[in-house]
């Protein structure tokens, strides 16, 4: 059987990662393709652990009282629940002809890890983060759909849940500039940039044919 293709989508926080990952395994159902879509932090236990530091419920001791997780702590715990993320269910599918569309993968690893408190990307924690997932499998595909921070700002306000640990304005401007060139910390993977910016239908489509160039689909 032929190996799936692993797919995964990246961005800010409110680029619309997850509604695209949604709207590509549909347009994979409608062309009768068997796919997955899946997301980081995943379902598994360590998955679980980090949404719970993520919306804030799971606090560790500090001498100034409870706090989040050390920015070294999250990248390890991403890195353990990815490895687990991959064995667990990722690489059996692919290895069943499946298709997997991740939304989120090492790249937001490196990305929000390495952002410093000065808003710059510190090189050594690129290079370390890039150390501990270097067991992982590499994506087939990897689109980052670039987003404006204030587009991206107003999204996130139109959710109905609080707000989460790494949705800070100012780190997430940081982001959005490190994105812009974000090839350059995955080197071997093929990445390509969708402006995330107009109306999701629209997006969707820029994908859709993002993906039949990558596939070869001459329909």
């Amino acid at each position: 059987m032929i190996e799936g293709q692993f797919i995964v989508l990246e961005g800010i926080d409110g680029s619309g990662t997850s509604t695209q990952a949604a709207l590509l395994g549909q347009w994979y159902r409608n062309q009768g393709l068997p796919v997955l879509v899946t997301r980081e932090p995943s379902e598994g236990p360590i998955g679980a652990m980090i949404r719970q530091v993520l919306t804030h419920r799971l606090v560790v001791s500090g001498i100034a009282g409870p706090r989040a997780p050390t920015w070294a702590t999250m990248a390890l715990l991403f890195a353990a629940d990815r490895l687990d993320h991959l064995d667990s269910l990722i690489v059996r599918n692919l290895m069943d002809g499946v298709t997997v569309i991740s939304d989120r993968f090492d790249l937001s690893s490196i990305a929000y890890q390495s952002i410093t408190s000065a808003a710059e990307v510190d090189p050594s924690v690129v290079e370390w983060v890039q150390t501990i997932n270097g067991r992982a499998r590499r994506p087939d595909l990897t689109i980052v759909l670039d987003v404006r921070p204030e587009i991206a700002a107003r999204r996130r306000e139109q959710r109905s849940y609080s707000t989460e640990l790494y949705e800070d304005s100012v780190l997430q401007e940081a982001l959005a500039k490190a994105y812009e060139t974000a090839e350059a910390w995955v080197p071997r993977d093929l990445v390509v940039h969708i402006d995330g910016n107009p109306d999701e239908q629209t997006v969707h489509e820029r994908i859709v044919a993002e993906v039949r160039r990558f596939r070869g689909d001459k329909r």
